[in-house]
């Protein structure tokens, strides 16, 4: 069982790597825009980043999801049946929906309270979707083919060319914020360049009708689903300008962004974490295989979470040749960082949960779990942000993501039960509710607060490794970091 898990872990170190490159190349974006923008134009940023994030989802329609099911198991018609009807069907609807957009742009400025000046951005907006969403089945067939290494390749490409235009536009070219948009765009054009060797490979024009139906049954009730899940992420954004106003979302989002480091942990888990619960899915100990991923999980997510929150504050302001990692005018946003992290520990175990709802296939109740998970964030958010303000925003995202782990877990548990290791992960969750005392508290902000900060981290490793490993699991991680040692 456990040469399986060091399967899933060296998938998920390769698409690790290269996630943690990529969205630290792009992550240093932040600090570039934090010191060069002010908090107003950021927000017209992050506002227009959100409604590009939600219609990835609806160019998508669920087919993303689908294509990895009936593509692993090639139930119905070949390889290149599978591939071609998903990626016809997004090619054409995808077309349509940017015709669509393209028109109505002065509308949609007017409705989403984009100034007169910036209606053009939609139509760069709306050129990114459309790449990108051409895009997605293809880079889900490298995942499926195990291509771990030419998937991450790209992926890094791309945020490369993002990031290096960013730099020429703005400081060569002086452009604002427009810049980031093109540069946006062109790297996802280049990207779905890259990406057709891989289409034509597999690429047959003809319509497979009766795998289109099974896809678009499987698929359909992801598109509700997906923009939960999205508007999770991204619905308060418009609902704190509508409260507050566009320079108090500028500080929000750049502030959230520094949750980036558990996101990347999150995201790059989840890339291996599909293929592998697919492909070992009719294993003979596949339930308590499932059952350590849980755990293991949690141990370096609960980790990160501590290390971040307690140290995210000397991060931020530590000054880079005049730069800092978060410009001066956005500081006031920090105290957020830690819970954004919760908020992304939960998404991990969510994340985790889907296994069973993939493996059964109840992919029906996806948009109920994460609908309601969206239903939650949004009261909370207008519950909390006239009182809390960006607090308030922070917590209606971890309230969410606590709603759709549980969501998923129940479902799981109904139809394709696991006995996780309830007894570590709540001694976990204990700790890191402890120390999350401790971190707002005012024992912190004496003058030994680094030197008790740094107490804390020790004392929740040697916690670890006393009252959550077993001795096998010691014995496991002591072989093979012996072995690599010796290689």
């Amino acid at each position: 069982m456990l040469n399986k898990l060091k399967e899933l872990t060296k998938d998920t170190a390769i698409y690790g790597i290269s996630t943690m490159v990529g969205r630290f190349l792009n992550f240093i974006l932040v600090p570039f825009f934090t010191n060069i923008f002010d908090p107003n134009q950021y927000g017209y940023v992050m506002i227009l980043y959100a409604y590009i994030a939600l219609f990835n989802i609806v160019y998508v329609y669920g087919l993303d999801s689908a294509y990895l099911k009936y593509a692993a198991f090639k139930e119905i018609g070949d390889e290149k049946d599978n591939f071609s009807t998903p990626y016809l069907s997004i090619l054409f609807t995808s077309i349509i929906f940017s015709l669509i957009i393209i028109l109505l742009r002065n509308q949609i400025a007017y409705a989403i309270s984009l100034p007169t000046e910036f209606t053009y951005l939609i139509i760069l907006s709306t050129l990114i979707i459309f790449f990108d969403s051409n895009a997605s089945i293809p880079f889900l067939k490298l995942r499926l083919e195990r291509k771990a290494k030419y998937f991450s390749f790209l992926k890094v490409l791309n945020i490369i060319i993002n990031l290096t235009a960013n730099f020429i536009l703005i400081l060569k070219f002086r452009m604002g914020i427009e810049a980031i948009f093109i540069s946006n765009l062109i790297a996802s054009a280049l990207t779905l360049i890259f990406l057709l060797p891989t289409i034509a490979k597999t690429f047959r024009p003809k319509f497979h009708l009766t795998l289109y139906k099974r896809l678009i049954r499987f698929g359909l009730p992801y598109l509700p689903a997906g923009l939960a899940v999205m508007m999770v992420q991204v619905i308060d954004v418009p609902i704190l300008e509508s409260l507050t106003d566009v320079d108090t979302v500028g500080i929000y989002k750049a502030n959230y962004k520094l949750g980036i480091f558990m996101m990347l942990f999150v995201s790059m888990f989840q890339y291996a974490w599909q293929p592998f619960f697919l492909n070992n899915a009719k294993e003979e100990n596949a339930k308590e295989i499932f059952s350590k991923v849980l755990t293991y999980f949690t141990v370096v997510g609960s980790f990160l979470v501590i290390f971040l929150s307690l140290f995210i504050s000397e991060l931020v302001k530590i000054n880079f040749a005049g730069f800092y990692l978060l410009g001066e005018k956005y500081w006031s946003g920090i105290p957020i960082v830690p819970i954004i992290l919760l908020g992304y520990l939960f998404n991990g175990l969510y994340v985790v949960f889907s296994a069973g709802i993939y493996i059964e296939e109840k992919s029906i109740f996806a948009p109920i779990v994460t609908g309601l998970g969206a239903l939650v964030n949004v009261v909370v958010n207008f519950a909390l942000i006239p009182s809390l303000n960006i607090i308030g925003a922070a917590l209606a995202t971890l309230a969410s993501y606590v709603v759709m782990a549980t969501g998923y877990y129940i479902v799981t548990q109904k139809y394709y039960h696991i006995h996780y290791e309830y007894s570590k992960i709540i001694k976990m969750f204990f700790a890191m509710i402890v120390i999350g005392f401790i971190l707002y508290s005012s024992l912190l902000n004496a003058e030994n607060g680094l030197m008790i900060k740094i107490l804390l981290v020790v004392g929740y490793i040697i916690f670890i490794f006393v009252f959550v490993l077993d001795k096998r699991e010691l014995q496991f991680i002591k072989n093979n970091l012996l072995k690599r040692k010796n290689v």
